[in-house]
């Protein structure tokens, strides 16, 4: 009797916390955006020096140390290992390379695995496109026996580009209780303080040890290389693209809370439904502000601003309103005045797009598309389109 009771007050908290998350846009609470160009000591930036300089290392500790934690800096060594190859993959189309990149520190190691097609019959190097894949390894199927149009490794490569892909549970396992078996049993020291990264963070990290590796092929333009992430790898995506600044672009495709949209709105996935149900995505300090999203220091459309001047692109779902499309479309707006300091005026429309319209010709580039949380072939379509806008092909 008492574990069915038990049973049945963990579905009745459940429903009540479906219930308490908000899909009203009138109940959205008033709320008060950090400037992202007025410095901790009150001096409003007006220039690009005292942006980078100043203004933008204040924000990025801000976010180090409240959300995704500070990121290692050092490793002992590097060493990558092709372990399969076929220059004639997807009936002649591509040149597959399977690439097994491990990263030493002390007397540990981890294994970051790779795939990577690139096309053939185009001039070499070429720009890249790499996803952060948080859904199942089949999606990145290198024999191609299983094809997703999550990772449309056929259509990339036909428009030209190199198309790439690793899994978080290299970086870390997308659990709360063996997270830290990836790439954080190099770092310790991360588990043990209050702003140490945490999963996010650590697939941001192993991005970053890929894209070391595409300075050493000579096949990729590693100037060129564009970090794509879904969902979670969507966050992460974000995170990756504003610790490091090789990164050429980002795509954020439904990333939602703590991602593109913007935490102060309280619309659909909330600070504090994130936390707990993935404790073990951000620091220990980010618990600070569940359900306290006025005291943050930062939101959202300062991360999407700690990346200019490069593009970024960012989506949403209409039926994925937990991920609060409205509030991404802000952050992007919000984001502009540092763009703006770059001489970069971004093409939005003060308001949305209509349904299944992308805003293509802009540094902040989006598109709201009928059907639900996922990345789609009508996604990836516009994120050549934007990378086609922004790197033209020549000849």
């Amino acid at each position: 009797m008492i574990k069915g009771l038990n049973i049945f007050f963990a579905i009745f908290i459940l429903i009540a916390r479906a219930q308490a998350q908000n899909y009203d846009e009138a109940k959205v609470p008033a709320y008060t955006l950090p400037d992202v160009l007025k410095t901790s000591d009150g001096q409003l930036v007006k220039n690009k020096p005292d942006w980078e300089k100043k203004r933008r290392p204040e924000v990025l500790t801000l976010f180090e140390n409240n959300i995704y934690g500070q990121m290692p800096k050092t490793f002992d060594n590097l060493t990558y290992k092709v372990t399969n190859e076929v220059k004639d993959a997807m009936n002649g189309k591509a040149h597959l390379k399977e690439v097994t990149i491990t990263v030493t520190k002390g007397n540990k190691s981890a294994d970051i695995h790779l795939v990577l097609f690139t096309p053939n019959h185009v001039k070499k190097p070429v720009p890249a496109f790499l996803l952060i894949n948080n859904r199942g390894k089949e999606n990145t199927d290198p024999t191609r026996a299983t094809k997703s149009e999550f990772w449309p490794a056929e259509t990339v490569i036909e428009s030209g580009y190199a198309v790439a892909a690793f899994h978080v549970s290299d970086g870390a396992p997308d659990n709360k209780n063996t997270y830290q078996d990836g790439i954080l049993r190099l770092y310790p020291e991360q588990l043990e303080t209050d702003n140490g990264m945490k999963a996010i963070g650590a697939w941001a990290w192993t991005a970053s040890r890929v894209l070391d590796y595409f300075q050493k092929d000579k096949n990729i333009d590693a100037k060129k290389v564009f970090v794509v992430g879904h969902s979670r790898g969507g966050k992460a995506a974000l995170w990756a693209g504003v610790q490091d600044q090789r990164f050429a672009m980002v795509f954020s495709n439904c990333s939602g809370n703590t991602g593109a949209a913007l935490a102060r709105r309280r619309f659909g996935e909330t600070i504090t439904r994130i936390n707990t149900s993935f404790p073990h995505w951000f620091t220990n300090n980010y618990k600070k502000y569940n359900d306290n999203e006025a005291a943050l220091p930062v939101d959202q459309h300062m991360l999407i601003a700690l990346i200019a001047p490069r593009p970024v692109y960012a989506t949403n779902a209409t039926k994925d309103l937990w991920a609060d499309p409205k509030g991404t479309y802000l952050s992007l707006i919000n984001a502009q005045p540092v763009y703006a300091l770059y001489k970069k005026p971004s093409g939005l429309s003060p308001e949305p797009p209509a349904i299944n319209t992308a805003i293509i010709n802009s540094i902040l580039g989006y598109h709201n598309r009928e059907g639900i949380h996922n990345l789609t072939t009508f996604d990836w379509q516009n994120f050549i389109r934007f990378a086609n806008y922004h790197y033209p092909k020549k000849g």
